[in-house]
């Protein structure tokens, strides 16, 4: 069996998109939720963290070159890809939380 690679979107409580990589995204998240992922999902003003979009890869490259892609995008090209990908709009479109 070939390892595979996911370029995975996560959305933060305070409105933002992660884009990320690694051979296995829902461990990931969960190491993103444990507050022991990157240094941007560790504010803790950031959770609760929803994994919203993931993409699996048959190489390392390809996930990575997809995860570069997406964090050049506007945070209006984000969405658009987002909603193309079939992630529902209502999730940064919510009233965020005070």
């Amino acid at each position: 069996m070939t390892k595979t690679y996911d370029f995975y979107v996560l959305y933060t409580a305070d409105g933002y998109f992660y884009g990320g990589f690694s051979d296995d995204a829902k461990r990931r998240f969960k190491t993103h939720q444990a507050g022991l992922g990157a240094k941007f999902t560790r504010v803790k003003s950031r959770h609760p963290l929803q994994l919203i979009y993931q993409e699996t890869f048959d190489n390392k490259h390809d996930a990575l070159s997809a995860e570069a892609k997406f964090k050049r995008l506007t945070r209006k090209q984000k969405e658009t890809f987002l909603t193309q990908h079939g992630v529902a709009a209502a999730i940064w479109q919510r009233p965020k939380p005070r």
